[in-house]
């Protein structure tokens, strides 16, 4: 069973139930076979433009990050878990791609002018 690497960052209504949401998230995720690397708090933040959530218009939401890694087959479900949760405005999970290792340059290679034909104009 292959585990893929997830970011998810949500934006929640910033009030008190921000931690038992949090915690609900992580919870739910584990309770699903995830691997909870890290919760960053990004901070609260006005959102890019008015939301309409849960018979609610928000402006402001406090931002979290949290990596995980999990089989891609719960993400629909914990997407939905999320779109249900009160204090959540506006979940995403985006998948990690693989760190690229950092190759060394080669610098300038000298151009092989012996190797190419070159056209003659007429």
């Amino acid at each position: 069973l292959s585990h893929a690497k997830y970011n998810l960052t949500s934006s929640l209504f910033f009030q008190l139930e921000t931690a038992a949401a949090l915690r609900r998230t992580v919870e739910t995720l584990m309770g699903k076979g995830a691997v909870v690397r890290s919760l960053e708090n990004m901070g609260e933040k006005t959102l890019p433009y008015k939301i309409s959530k849960h018979n609610l218009r928000h402006t402001r939401g406090g931002y979290f990050l949290v990596d995980f890694s999990a089989s891609p087959t719960i993400i629909p479900s914990m997407l939905d878990h999320l779109e249900r949760d009160i204090d959540v405005i506006r979940p995403t999970i985006l998948k990690k791609l693989p760190q690229k290792t950092q190759e060394e340059c080669p610098g300038l290679v000298p151009p092989d002018h012996e190797g190419k034909s070159f056209s003659k104009r007429k």
